[in-house]
C-alpha cells in the first residue's frame, strides 16, 4: 500500500478534563476581559466548557485548542450579553464594577499590590468603554496574544477587517485611558 492510499490518521481528541485543566485560566480571563460581570462569570465559564464538551468530538485540530476555545468563548459571551440585555436591560449598566481589592494577588509588596489593582481597575474601565467588536479584537490581540490571522479565523471576519478594527480599538483605548488618567473617573465614554 502506498502512502497516498493509506488513510490519514486523525489526531487524538483530548479529554475534556485535560482541556479544562490546561485552559481554564485562559477561558476565565477572556470572558472577564470581554465584559462578563463577576456575578455571571462562573456560569459563563461553565457554559463554555459545556459547549466544548459537546463539540470536542468534532475538533479536527486545524487550529490550536486555544484558538478553537476562543471562538466558543466569544459565542457564549455574546449570547450571555444578549440574554442579559433582553431579560433586564438595566442590569448591565447598574451592576457595580468589580471590587479589585477583593481579588487574590501574588504581588509581593503593598506598593505592587496597589499598582496592580489600580492598573486592573483602569484596564477594566477602559475596556468597558469600547464597543463589542473593537473590544473583542483588542482582547484577543493585545491581552491574549493571538495573531491577526488567528483572530480573523476566530471571529469569522476578513484579515483587513481585523487590522482596521484593531487600529481603531487601540486608538480609542488610548483616548479613553488618557481620559481616565486625567481623573475623569466617572465614565471613560
Amino acid at each position: 500500500m502506498s502512502d497516498a492510499d493509506r488513510p490519514l490518521a486523525t489526531p487524538a481528541v483530548p479529554a475534556l478534563g485535560e482541556v479544562y485543566r490546561a485552559h481554564f485560566d485562559f477561558v476565565w480571563r477572556s470572558a472577564r476581559a470581554l465584559g462578563v460581570r463577576d456575578g455571571a462569570i462562573d456560569d459563563v465559564v461553565q457554559e463554555v466548557f459545556v459547549v466544548a464538551q459537546r463539540k470536542l468530538p468534532g475538533f479536527e485540530a486545524r487550529s490550536s485548542m486555544r484558538t478553537w476555545l476562543s471562538g466558543i468563548v466569544l459565542n457564549v459571551v455574546r449570547h450571555h450579553r444578549r440574554t442579559v440585555h433582553r431579560k433586564s436591560p438595566h442590569e448591565r449598566s447598574s451592576e457595580p464594577p468589580t471590587d479589585v481589592d477583593s481579588l487574590p494577588t501574588a504581588a509581593p509588596g503593598p506598593d505592587d499590590i496597589a499598582s496592580l489593582r489600580e492598573g486592573t481597575r483602569l484596564l477594566q474601565q477602559v475596556l468597558d468603554g469600547l464597543d463589542e467588536k473593537k473590544r473583542e479584537v483588542l482582547v484577543l490581540a493585545d491581552l491574549e496574544g493571538f495573531s491577526s490571522p488567528e483572530i480573523a479565523e476566530i471571529l469569522g471576519i476578513g484579515l483587513n477587517t481585523v487590522y482596521s478594527r484593531l487600529r481603531l480599538a487601540r486608538e480609542e483605548f488610548e483616548r479613553l485611558a488618557a481620559r481616565c488618567r486625567k481623573g475623569d473617573a466617572r465614565r471613560p465614554v
